[in-house]
Formats: C-alpha cells, sequence, structure tokens
C-alpha cells in the first residue's frame, strides 16, 4: 500500500512538473497555436468625422445609422504610393500569388507587385464602352486560378444599341500577355445609350458562384427600372461560373422575373464585398445629393430605390415625395449626407493591424479619402478617414494576402497601407 501511495505522488508530481512546463513552453511562443482570434470591435468614442451641413432635414430611422462617433487607429502604419501613372484604374484585386490584377476604364488590365512593378497593359477584351462611368470595371479570380488560371470581369459592353453591363471570363496566357479566349457569360438588359451608372463589382461566394451589381443606368426612363424583376438594372445578380442562374435564387420561380436576381431596388452599387467571418453579403451604393448607403444584402430583399432614399435631386428636388421609410422596404445600415461618393469596397481580413480586423474600407470619390467603418452586430460603431491630405479620388480598396491593404484611384496612383 505505501509503495502505491509513493508511486501515485510520483506520478501526480511528474503531471503537474510537466503542464508547468507546458504552460512555460506555451508563454515563451514555442510550439503554439498561432492562429489569430477575432480582435473585438472597438466603439467609436470621438466625434463624428462628419462635420459638414446634410443636403437634407431627414431623420435617420435609429439612433447610429449615420453620422456615428469617430474612432483612430492606434497601431502606427503608413501609405505609400507604390506605383504611378496608371490609365483610369478601376479594380485592384489580389491574386493568389499575393500580386495585384488591376483593370483600367479603356479596356487593358495590368498585374503590378507589391512593390510597385507594373506590367504592360494585357489585353484580349471586346470593345468596352469607357465614356463617362463605363470602360473595364471590376475583375476577380476563380477560387481555382492556380489551375485555371480564369479571371472574371465587369464591363460596360459597348454595342449598337447601347451600353449594359456584363460578366465576362476569360484565360490569363501563359506569358501573361494577354486574356485568352473571352467570352461574354451575362447581360444586365435592356441595353441603354448613355454612360452612367453600370455598377458593378463582382465576388464569389463560398460554392463558387458570383454575386454581380448593377446600376439604373441614371436616367428618369430607367430609374423605376431598379423596382422591375424584368430588367437587370438596378439589382444584385446571383450566377454560376457559366452565367446561369444560382439554384435557391429568390426569384426562379417568379412568373416574368430574371431568374439571376438576387436583391434589387438598388441605384448605382460600385462595392461588393464578403465579410471573412459570417460570410455576409455588404454592398455600398452612392445616393443621388446625400442618401450614399452601405447595406446588408439579403436574397429577395428591397433596397428602395428610387421609392425611399436619403438622398435628394441634384436639382435640390425631393424623390420619391421625400419618402426614407416605407413598409417592406429595407433600411440601409448606414448612410452619408453630406455624400462620401463610395467605390470599391473591402473588409480587411489579416490580423496584421488587429485593430482594422474585419473593418470595412472603402474608397470615397469626391470626398477623397478613404472611410474605415467598424462594425458589431452587423451595426456600424465607428468611422474613420484615412489618406484625407492626399488630394485623390478612391476608385478602389483591395485586401491584399500580406496584410495590407491597396487602393488605385482615378488619378492613377497605386497605393499600398500597411503597419509600420
Amino acid at each position: 500500500m505505501k509503495h502505491f501511495k509513493f508511486a501515485a505522488i510520483i506520478s501526480l508530481a511528474w503531471f503537474f512538473a510537466s503542464a508547468s512546463c507546458v504552460e512555460q513552453k506555451d508563454s515563451d511562443g514555442g510550439d503554439i497555436d498561432q492562429t489569430p482570434t477575432e480582435q473585438e470591435p472597438q466603439a467609436g468614442t470621438l466625434p463624428p468625422v462628419e462635420t459638414g451641413k446634410a443636403n437634407t432635414n431627414y431623420k435617420p430611422a435609429f439612433e447610429g445609422q449615420t453620422r456615428i462617433a469617430g474612432v483612430k487607429t492606434t497601431t502606427p502604419y503608413e501609405a505609400k504610393v507604390i506605383a504611378s501613372g496608371l490609365a483610369s484604374p478601376w479594380a485592384v484585386t489580389a491574386l493568389p500569388d499575393g500580386r495585384l490584377a488591376i483593370t483600367e476604364k479603356g479596356g487593358t488590365m495590368r498585374i503590378a507587385t507589391t512593390e510597385g512593378t507594373v506590367s504592360p497593359p494585357i489585353s484580349g477584351f471586346p470593345a468596352v464602352d469607357d465614356r463617362g462611368q463605363g470602360g473595364l470595371l471590376d475583375v476577380a479570380p476563380a477560387p481555382d486560378f492556380e489551375a485555371s488560371r480564369m479571371l472574371y470581369f465587369t464591363l460596360a459592353e459597348k454595342t449598337t444599341q447601347g451600353s449594359l453591363t456584363a460578366v465576362g471570363k476569360g484565360k490569363l496566357s501563359a506569358d501573361e500577355t494577354t486574356i485568352e479566349n473571352f467570352q461574354i457569360i451575362f447581360r444586365a438588359v435592356p441595353y441603354f445609350d448613355n454612360s452612367m451608372h453600370f455598377g458593378s463589382r463582382i465576388v464569389f461566394d463560398k460554392r463558387g458562384n458570383i454575386f454581380v451589381s448593377t446600376g439604373e443606368r441614371s436616367d428618369l426612363r430607367t430609374r423605376p427600372n431598379a423596382q422591375l424583376l424584368n430588367t437587370g438594372h438596378g439589382k444584385v445578380i446571383h450566377i454560376t461560373t457559366e452565367g446561369k442562374p444560382v439554384a435557391g435564387n429568390p426569384f426562379i420561380n417568379t412568373e416574368g422575373a430574371l431568374p439571376e436576381i438576387y436583391s434589387y431596388g438598388h441605384r448605382n452599387p460600385q462595392g461588393l464585398d464578403i465579410h471573412p467571418l459570417t460570410q455576409e453579403l455588404w454592398l455600398s451604393e452612392m445616393g443621388p445629393r446625400g442618401g450614399d448607403e452601405i447595406n446588408l444584402v439579403k436574397p429577395g430583399k428591397n433596397y428602395g430605390w428610387p421609392t425611399i432614399t436619403y438622398g435628394i435631386e441634384y436639382s435640390g428636388a425631393a424623390i420619391s415625395g421625400g419618402a426614407t421609410q416605407k413598409e417592406g422596404l429595407e433600411q440601409p445600415v448606414y448612410y452619408w449626407d453630406p455624400v462620401l461618393s463610395p467605390s470599391g469596397m473591402a473588409f480587411y481580413s489579416s490580423s496584421a493591424i488587429p485593430e482594422w480586423q474585419n473593418n470595412l474600407f472603402i474608397g470615397g470619390l469626391n470626398s477623397k479619402h478613404i472611410v474605415r467603418i467598424v462594425l458589431k452586430d452587423n451595426k456600424v460603431i465607428g468611422e474613420e478617414r484615412l489618406l484625407a491630405g492626399e488630394n485623390q479620388r478612391f476608385r478602389d480598396v483591395g485586401d491584399g494576402k500580406d496584410g495590407a491593404i491597396y487602393a488605385v484611384t482615378d488619378e492613377g496612383r497605386l497605393y499600398r497601407i500597411a503597419k509600420k
């Protein structure tokens, strides 16, 4: 019995000593799981960043829907121009190897390294309507890009009937000089002959299908199309890589509706991305004079344009009698008045700057800054302005593979924003 007790004591002593060693090893950083945990988002405690006079006297539907408290990044970071002279760049997207695919409105693409070395123009695209807001627009690599080399694009397709937002795809050649066998897989009909409100962004969902945002073409004749289910104007579209409607789309069995439609009632949505944790779809869209929005996009929902809006006509006249709310129509998660002029956006998925993790970064055009939006439980709890002194129209923001944010501007610059 005494031998048993002595053995038991020795065993317990070995166990606790071993546990102590393991704890010490972990605290010293050896052999522990380095998988980053989700950073708890911090609410703003500073005054709102927007101090300008609003264009309207409309009241928000709920507290925190506009002019939320400000936040300020505490982690030291720096923003560098790593390339310039790009020809009206419209999108910047990270490829699997970390390099950046950059589209140019005129109908070319370039590939840039994260140090700023830029390739010659890559060709192979059909004719685009690059007047005004049109041209070669967004780009996204296929989930299997490393094997297939397939890239997906949105563009303002140019035809004798007018133009429209189209989705196309093609293979990046082995020498990276051209896009091979480009083909259009979806067209947001009808055609219309102007140069405005094409949208559009493209993102892949976790099943390898595609979300695409389209504009309502900025004309009093086409504006009502955002509310109609038989047109592709003012919609979020959900299609396969072959351009077919995704099974389970909300209107796939609705008579007279385009089966590709996922949501509707959008004005000119130029920002689209999927939350890294929740996998929910988020969208930013330009309002008229005031009323720029962030929306959480749900299948089959109507986001209101032009029936409700927090903006007014450029003339100052009310839109739809000044209605900002209506039963059955979705409210924006957040809106700006005066406008941000939001274009491309991206969630920051890295833990390199922990306080930025899962924050939303949106390029501002007329506002000439990048906005950082802090979210918690699908509500905006803080807002910050970055690069406001650069005097640039920020056309797109991309989440890099290296913990950096990349941005392109209408003036032709490529920025890298990263921890010091």
